[in-house]
């Protein structure tokens, strides 16, 4: 009896992550179908792009322990092809979104090759130099529009009947692929592949040991994590209907990194919360012009300091006490 009321209890928690998880998720929807009702759809639109970018960065931060500054390239590297295969080659919307996936799932297995076998600092500075290379092609290319960025690049049908050109059907197109791509995310974390990637995370001896090939399990990790950014910036670039160079700039990575970091690296619901929250600042605190740096820094100290899990990690720790209590 003993070992029964003992597997009851450990089974326990674990039912209540689920079910905690399913009403997140359909928290989630709610808030995506009702959200053009009480915000603006462009801001939504943005929040989403950045939310997927940070969701895609995690899965080599978070869950993969690999810290990259060079993820710009991937986000800004896809939009630029994408939006100039939508302006140029005439891509409808659905090939264009491909095309931003696959430019940054080649750019990534590129990068990935010389960047896994290092580690740190090392195997940041490698991804930034790396992501230097794009970010000048991206200053000297035609194709690109140079300083002043690729601009009208057109929406276009989907499937050759929707037109996206209108705001409500643009945003629950884009709501879609946001959540196809997070239920994505979520299968490959659950998987195998996500709990080898964890393993070589948490102690790279021991996975080797166990028998994992320790750096193909990083390079598919930072194929993966490419491949989405590129979806990510080509999203943007649809939305936007333009890209600029900041996209590619050191800058992006590093933001990128920001919005993990204070969601919560190593968490599902993390990375959209610290991007939300970034765009939310970056959108509404504009008006208090060069305050605005000023007031976003002690908002992230605030957050390190309180915080330090990020902002994911303590709402659980606060509704755990407050579940219990």
């Amino acid at each position: 009896m003993s070992d029964l009321a003992a597997t009851a209890n450990s089974q326990a928690p674990t039912a209540s992550r689920k079910a905690g998880g399913i009403v997140l998720a359909g928290l989630g929807l709610l808030l995506l179908i009702t959200g053009p009702w009480f915000f603006y759809p462009g801001f939504l639109m943005k929040a989403m792009c950045f939310a997927l970018f940070a969701s895609a960065y995690n899965l080599i931060f978070g869950f993969g322990g690999l810290l990259s500054f060079g993820h710009a390239a991937f986000f800004g590297g896809g939009a630029y092809v994408a939006g100039h295969a939508a302006k140029v080659w005439g891509f409808p919307p659905e090939f264009m979104l491909l095309t931003g996936a696959v430019v940054g799932m080649l750019l990534g297995a590129l990068f990935g090759v010389f960047a896994i076998r290092r580690q740190g600092i090392y195997l940041a500075m490698v991804t930034l130099a790396f992501a230097q290379m794009v970010y000048f092609l991206a200053l000297r290319a035609p194709f690109t529009g140079g300083e002043d960025g690729l601009q009208g690049i057109p929406r276009g049908h989907l499937f050759g009947l929707i037109d996206l050109n209108d705001m409500d059907t643009m945003y629950y197109f884009l709501a879609t692929v946001f959540v196809l791509v997070v239920m994505l995310i979520v299968r490959i974390v659950n998987s195998p592949f996500g709990q080898a990637l964890k393993a070589v995370r948490d102690n790279e001896l021991r996975a080797a040991s166990l028998g994992y090939d320790v750096n193909m399990v990083k390079l598919q990790a930072f194929v993966l994590s490419a491949m989405l950014s590129g979806l990510a910036g080509a999203m943007k670039a649809l939305v936007f209907q333009l890209v600029a160079l900041s996209d590619v700039h050191w800058m992006m990575s590093g933001e990128v990194v920001l919005m993990t970091l204070l969601g919560g690296a190593g968490t599902l619901i993390g990375p959209i919360i610290g991007a939300t929250a970034i765009v939310t600042m970056q959108n509404y605190l504009a008006g208090f012009g060069s305050w605005v740096m000023m007031i976003q820094g002690a908002i992230f100290v605030l957050c390190v300091l309180l915080l330090r899990g990020g902002i994911a990690r303590g709402l659980a720790s606060l509704w755990a006490l407050v579940r219990n209590r």
